[in-house]
């Protein structure tokens, strides 16, 4: 979950730096989709000092999360179609536990019998309460 990019030590791309921060905004036991999170991005004006970094897509927060993701929690970025990350799936499911994130149990055609996140109930619309 976590790697190097071009840019220097301990400098991150921008826009990578602003998927980074909305992962950090989703609460426990909700997750928000690489779309999700991308639209996030083209809705919101960036903070004062991040420059205009275009529209990503989907594609491209799921390749910051790949990159940098390590130092937040990656496992509320989430494939929409609620399947868990292939390779860390015990890791995330881990996580779902402990936060209470709701799943869906595995059906007969799953190999893994890995559950799946509920998507319905576990999605984060991105409205922040209080």
């Amino acid at each position: 979950m976590s790697g190097t990019g071009e840019t220097g030590a301990g400098e991150l791309p921008p826009y990578a730096e602003r998927v980074l921060a909305v992962a950090e905004l989703i609460p426990a036991g909700r997750v928000m989709t690489y779309g999700d999170v991308a639209e996030w991005l083209r809705d919101e004006e960036p903070p004062a000092g991040f420059p205009e970094t275009g529209a990503g897509g989907p594609r491209q927060v799921g390749r910051v999360m790949a990159l940098y993701g390590g130092a937040v929690p990656w496992w509320r970025v989430v494939r929409a179609d609620g399947r868990l990350l292939p390779g860390s799936e015990l890791r995330a499911l881990a996580h779902y536990r402990e936060e209470g994130t709701p799943l869906r149990t595995a059906g007969r055609e799953a190999d893994d019998h890995i559950p799946r996140l509920d998507m319905r109930r576990a999605r984060w619309d991105g409205q922040r309460s209080g």
